[in-house]
């Protein structure tokens, strides 16, 4: 394996590591809700799983339908 001829600074290092971050999430919110969540991403509300304004897990305590697809 080469290995490099000479050695880095400390500074050419952290330049070239300046670049790597951690992206900010995007929040989307539930027209059904109201309730904010990630995007793409399946979210709970009061024991129901929603997922596109839609519940697709009923919670114990639900009376609601699961909708069909």
């Amino acid at each position: 394996m080469p290995n490099p001829k000479w050695r880095h600074s400390k500074r050419r290092k952290r330049a070239r590591r300046t670049h790597y971050k951690i992206e900010v999430p995007q929040v989307a919110t539930c027209k059904t809700t109201g309730e904010p969540h990630l995007f793409h991403r399946a979210y709970k509300v009061n024991g129901d799983l929603y997922y596109r304004g839609q519940i697709i897990v009923p919670g114990k305590n639900s009376g609601a339908e699961v909708a069909e697809a």
